[in-house]
């Protein structure tokens, strides 16, 4: 037998160059017990905690593979709600960096989250329409509820009343009350998509933003709350809402009740306010005091909106009476008997807008105890801006506090090239080139460019040549961080550039159907009278297709070029005789490169396939189908014959040009890859992407067996497709509005496997008991039992001891789901179990949850069972018995709290557990005030 060829795998070493990405969202969070200081944004799979006085990210929380889609502060800013794009929900302590709970349950991207305000509850809606209600604290899902027919875009808990508000792409606002867990009325007011929602004025009205430029106002009035039961309903509304302008569209009145005995609100449209933006509400929120709205849309101004509150909507009308009643003293006429009514756009006044730098994609704000505003900014070219508003000022003017900028580029890299250290890497994009360190990862120098789309490093790796797409080269200086010189060396774009063997120059090929040769050259600096590098034109091969890649073979004596018409034409450097044309693929080459040794020659298509040629006779040797999409860059690993091919389909592949296998595929990108460049040792992989994102990729000393990661694959092949499968049904349940709020995972299907090996050990530790005492009882006298290995591996427990324990693991999310896949001949054993368990106090809340879902689903097959009967009688008299302790123990420890505190209340006059931070930070800022006034008089 043969030995088998053994590989090094390379696997991911660092992202950089991204700033934040713009699928997710920005929110403030609080490190070190300060706020506004601190701003979370979604980073690819990431989530980046930048510090915005200084600029630096101090705190990175990891995720795993899906990309970030919806982030959330809890209300006591310990925590932080990331959602995912594959529709799971991971909770991260902010103290500690790491993902405390896992929620999994939607079947697509999360869209929307929210906390209630104690933080107990959270909410998420999806593009899968559901919204599910979690409790945070069991780490489980409460449940699901259905009624959308598109993504949900918002959901918003109302804090006095325990009621949802969502609103979705289906055009509808949806209110939810979640003691009964159904759909009371669904508001239809709105033409296009609902793609915002706010509550403000103490959630007695609702703004909501659409694809137009009208923000909806609506008035709520709690039917709980309606002091006077005969007063007719039209009188009602127009007195909560003064000022309110009609409505004229019919399609914008329609309310549907379904349910209209059950009412408990009224919502009512009172006018309208008017953006600026002409283009839909991308995204709109206030702050936690409600006192300020904020929208944007699909442009880079955010418009800012002071809301009035009640004292400052009665000392306005106030003043609005006085001057008419001075009005009409003026004209000598009788006081008016109409009341003076305040407008809509009164009550709700503009305060300013923002033009940021760039296109907003998603923002959030603050409001501090001094009455200063700050808004964070995350913008669509990779920067995050923040600037502060002093709402006291008569004209409010904002003012930009910081920008982060360092960490990236502005637009898409589109060439990365590595220096022959392989200390140094360059990329360059539309706006700039940045040359990176490595080992730090750090950005030593930006100098500005034009579009760049291929470059190298000039052999000294002290200067780099550019190549642009308007036609020019551009030679910087690394040290100084300055061009040198700019060339215009093709009257199209530059798509290639490619080092010659001998580095004594270069050859470049364009868009103008030429192929030209360049060669370096010291001339005398004008300026300092030294000598500078220099580039001059040699030769030039006029070709009849635009080049679109260009190629030295390792000796100098060929060069491969790239054309237009899918062909690679060989031509001889000397001569520029033709040799040899490449012909099979069916669109345009766009990468390629050459082995070290001469002999092949690897080129990758838009047509998705890497064909592989000998450089001897042109023959095709293999023709490889490589990615989904086409293949965008192509190259050799040094003194190998693997090569590495990146794809628009966000993969990275490793090859055998010799055996013509797939060794590799590095996952790590979200959106299509455009360049990667290797280090001449080959140690290293860097990639850029459309997600803003550069990563690094390391070859470590870990062999790769090609067998196990074909089994790797399927293995995760195979879990895909159980997550894609049909969600069980639980008996006896409609497809309602209401459902479960888990979803059937690998884990789920692995954790009733586990439950299952469980209970036929039980089965067997009981069957060998059984066996044990009749032979001791032939015996006459105690023989040893013999101890199970597993039961001993975790301590000599009882093997019912072991069974409560897998419980103990599935605790949480995936309980329900898990019992939903458990077949009933597993059920009666649980349940005796189940009994002994709670008569002896163990674990009494999670076995109650356990318990009565399985009677839930199984309700039929268990009350038809005879032999249940016993076991049922005595679980409804332990349950009852232990339920009520727990229940009088948390009674009695609620009160020893509500005592305690009264206590400390009374004794130090203070307010326990309410105001201490908006205390503690008054004092600071007199302390501060203090000291202030001190150094002015010193």
């Amino acid at each position: 037998m043969g030995l088998t060829r053994q590989y090094l795998r390379y696997g991911p070493a660092a992202l950089f160059g991204l700033v934040a990405s713009a699928r997710g969202n920005a929110a403030f969070v609080r490190l070190r017990g300060e706020r506004g200081r601190c701003v979370a944004v979604a980073a690819c799979e990431h989530v980046f905690v930048w510090d915005l006085r200084k600029g630096e990210k101090v705190l990175i929380l990891k995720g795993l593979k899906q990309e970030v889609s919806c982030l959330c502060p809890s209300p006591d800013g310990l925590h932080l709600a990331v959602g995912y794009e594959d529709g799971s929900i991971r909770v991260f302590s902010l103290l500690s960096g790491e993902a405390n709970i896992t929620l999994n349950g939607h079947k697509a991207a999360v869209t929307a989250l929210q906390y209630d305000h104690l933080g107990g509850r959270l909410v998420s809606g999806s593009k899968d329409t559901d919204v599910i209600v979690w409790d945070v604290i069991n780490e489980s899902g409460l449940y699901r509820l259905r009624g959308h027919k598109d993504a949900v875009t918002q959901v918003l808990f109302l804090k006095e009343k325990n009621l949802l508000v969502t609103s979705g792409k289906d055009t509808l606002v949806k209110w939810w009350d979640l003691d009964t867990q159904h759909c009371f009325k669904t508001l239809v007011g709105h033409r296009t998509e609902v793609w915002g929602m706010a509550l403000i004025s103490e959630e007695k009205r609702l703004i909501t933003g659409s694809a137009d430029s009208e923000l909806r106002v609506w008035d709520i009035t709690y039917i709980q709350e309606v002091k006077d039961p005969d007063e007719p309903e039209s009188k009602k509304s127009k007195e909560s809402s003064p000022g309110a302008e009609e409505n004229t569209e019919a399609d914008e009145t329609l309310e549907l009740d379904e349910h209209p005995e059950e009412r408990l609100v009224k919502c009512s449209k009172v006018g309208s306010i008017m953006r600026e933006g002409r283009d839909r509400i991308v995204t709109l929120a206030t702050d936690q005091t409600g006192k300020i709205l904020a929208c944007h849309g699909t442009d880079a101004v955010l418009e800012v909106f002071s809301v009035l509150s009640e004292e400052e909507v009665q000392k306005k009308l106030e003043k609005k009476m006085k001057k008419a009643k001075k009005k009409a003293k003026q004209h000598s006429e009788e006081e008016p008997e109409k009341s003076v009514e305040l407008s809509l756009q009164e009550e709700i006044e503009r305060v300013t807008k923002i033009r940021a730098s760039s296109k907003i994609k998603s923002f959030d704000l603050i409001l501090s105890p001094k009455g200063e505003l700050k808004i964070v900014l995350l913008l669509q070219n990779n920067i995050i801006e923040s600037y502060n508003l002093d709402l006291s000022a008569p004209v409010p003017q904002a003012v930009r506090a910081s920008k982060i900028t360092i960490g990236g580029h502005r637009s898409d890299v589109r060439t990365l090239a590595f220096s022959s250290d392989n200390i140094a890497i360059l990329s360059a994009a539309a706006e700039s080139v940045k040359i990176w360190n490595r080992s730090t990862l750090q950005c030593i120098r930006t100098m500005d460019c034009e579009y760049a789309l291929c470059s190298l490093f000039v052999p000294g790796d002290r200067q780099a040549i550019v190549g642009t797409k308007t036609g020019k080269l551009q030679l910087y200086d690394l040290a100084s961080g300055s061009p040198i010189e700019t060339l215009n060396a093709h009257d199209g774009a530059v798509w290639s550039i490619a080092l010659s063997p001998d580095q004594r120059g270069f050859v470049t090929g364009g868009a103008d159907k030429c192929v030209k040769f360049w060669e370096f050259e010291l001339v005398k600096d004008e300026s300092s009278a030294q000598k500078r590098l220099s580039m001059k034109h040699v030769r030039v091969l006029q070709l009849d297709e635009d080049v679109l890649c260009v190629r030295y073979s390792p000796n100098q004596k060929l060069l491969a070029v790239s054309l237009l018409d899918c062909t690679v034409k060989i031509f001889y450097v000397d001569t520029l005789k033709f040799f040899l044309s490449l012909y099979g693929h069916k669109l345009p080459v766009l990468c390629m490169d050459i082995s070290y040794d001469g002999t092949l020659i690897a080129t990758g298509s838009a047509d998705r396939n890497v064909k592989i040629w000998g450089l001897d006779f042109g023959d095709c040797h293999r023709s490889l189908f490589a990615h989904d999409d086409s293949v965008m860059y192509l190259q050799f690993v040094a003194k190998s014959h693997l090569f590495f091919t990146a794809g628009k389909d966000s993969k990275i592949k490793q090859w055998d040009a010799d055996k013509f296998e797939h060794i590799q595929t590095l996952e790590g990108h979200h959106q299509e890859v455009w360049c990667l460049a290797l280090s001449p040792n080959g140690d290293y992989v860097v990639s850029a992407s459309h997600d803003k994102s550069l990563r690094l990729w390391e070859r470590t000393r870990e062999p790769l067996v090609l067998e196990e990661e074909r089994e790797m694959q399927r293995e995760a092949e195979y879990e895909e497709s159980v997550a894609k499968e049909e969600q069980p049904v639980v008996a006896g349940e409609t497809q309602g509005e209401t459902g479960l709020a888990g979803k059937k995972t690998i884990e789920t299907i692995k954790a009733a496997e586990r439950i299952m090996e469980a209970i036929e050990l039980y089965r067997e530790e009981m069957a060998k008991l059984t066996e044990h005492k009749a032979i001791c009882k032939a015996v006459g006298k105690e023989v040893p039992l013999p101890v199970n290995p597993i039961l001993r591996a975790y301590g000599n427990i009882t093997v019912s001891v072991g069974v409560l324990f897998f419980f103990l693991y599935l605790a949480c999310v995936e309980l329900e789901e898990s019992l939903l896949v458990l077949p009933f001949s597993y059920v009666p054993d649980v349940l005796k179990l189940f009994n002994e368990y709670i008569h002896l106090g163990l674990e009494v809340e999670l076995l109650c949850r356990a318990l009565l879902f399985l009677l839930k689903i199984h309700f039929g097959q268990i009350t038809s069972n005879h032999m249940l009967v016993t076991v049922i009688e005595n679980l409804k008299k332990t349950t009852i018995s232990r339920v009520s302790e727990a229940r009088d123990v948390l009674g009695f420890n609620m009160a020893g709290l509500q005592y305690l505190k009264r206590e400390i209340e009374a004794k130090d006059e203070v307010t326990f557990f309410a105001d201490a931070t908006d205390r503690f930070e008054e004092k600071k800022r007199k302390r501060k005030k203090k000291e202030k006034m001190v150094l002015a008089v010193l």
